[in-house]
């Protein structure tokens, strides 16, 4: 979880270099990070552990206002993170749907000689297609593979590709569409990322900077409505299902990925003191129920500490 000059704290902002132990299972593990004095200790702590145990770590945190990195390790390491690349097909969606390209009305069936049976809801409804609109909600909201794949099928892969250097994420890609099975020919991941690209992607978002501001509004509503709430957000206490109108007055947008081996998410977190855009992503041998636990606990102590620091 080396940090590139980049993702380091400005200067004076008392954020110290923390010198890490050799590695174990012959994995590069962090060297430093960036953490701010008033919190995010404890979720350095967890991350140096997992680390340690021959995980890959990547996270970014940023302040909203004034983009001060306070938490920041490999961020600028392009890493797998699976469904968190739907997030970028979203935006190229809301593009298209924006300057007239697409029709959000535009009917699309379902292709079940490539249909994912491992994921999603569409798979289960008995409407064999739906309006480009509709399937960015399940997208959104549920990670919907197929849904995900019918988007990219729609707004064109190299569209994705030329709207990810726009928006400042030139190391970041989306590969491949979801499978069930990889073959040989196919790409070893559905997308990949880093940290920093996504964390910045999710503060253009919320600062109606990604594309304008009406693209923006559209990606931030579909994502509002993400009901996988089990990482970062398992320390918020929010409603999976309807926590886009927080009656305490949270600010939460997020999106997840998953694979067998990764888990990802990056998203934005406002509350009376500050907000923050964030992103983390770990990799990890997924062998046995204890190291998947291990990791998940790591994504509920970063929920934690930026819980405090928002509030």
């Amino acid at each position: 979880m080396v940090p590139s000059p980049a993702s380091a704290p400005e200067p004076g902002s008392g954020a110290p270099a923390v010198r890490r132990r050799a590695p174990r299972g012959g994995r590069r593990i962090p060297r430093r990070a960036a953490v701010d004095r008033r919190s995010f200790a404890p979720s350095l702590r967890r991350l140096e552990e997992l680390a340690q145990s021959g995980a890959q770590v990547s996270v970014h945190v940023a302040e909203l206002d004034s983009d001060r990195v306070v938490l920041a390790g490999d961020d600028h390491v392009p890493l797998p993170i699976a469904g968190l690349g739907i997030v970028p097909v979203l935006v190229e969606t809301a593009a298209g749907f924006a300057s007239r390209s697409l029709d959000p009305l535009r009917i699309i069936d379902r292709l079940d000689d490539q249909l994912v049976t491992r994921a999603g809801l569409w798979r289960h409804l008995r409407a064999p297609a739906l309006p480009l609109t509709d399937l960015a909600v399940l997208a959104a909201a549920a990670g919907d593979p197929n849904a995900a794949n019918a988007l990219l099928d729609a707004v064109g892969h190299e569209q994705v590709r030329s709207r990810m250097v726009a928006l400042g994420m030139p190391r970041s890609a989306v590969l491949d569409r979801f499978r069930d099975k990889r073959g040989p020919d196919d790409a070893p991941h559905v997308a990949v990322g880093t940290t920093r690209e996504f964390a910045k992607l999710f503060a253009a978002l919320v600062d109606s900077r990604a594309v304008d501001a009406a693209v923006s509004a559209q990606v931030a509503e579909w994502l509002s409505l993400n009901q996988d709430l089990t990482l970062v957000a398992s320390a918020m206490g929010l409603d999976p299902f309807a926590h886009d109108d927080d009656a305490h007055g949270l600010l939460f947008v997020n999106k997840t990925g998953r694979a067998r081996g990764v888990r990802a998410e990056a998203g934005v977190l406002a509350g009376p003191r500050a907000g923050v855009a964030y992103a983390l992503t770990v990799c990890f041998d997924d062998l046995s129920i204890s190291h998947r636990l291990r990791v998940h606990d790591a994504f509920r102590v970063l929920g934690t500490d930026l819980m405090e620091y928002t509030h």
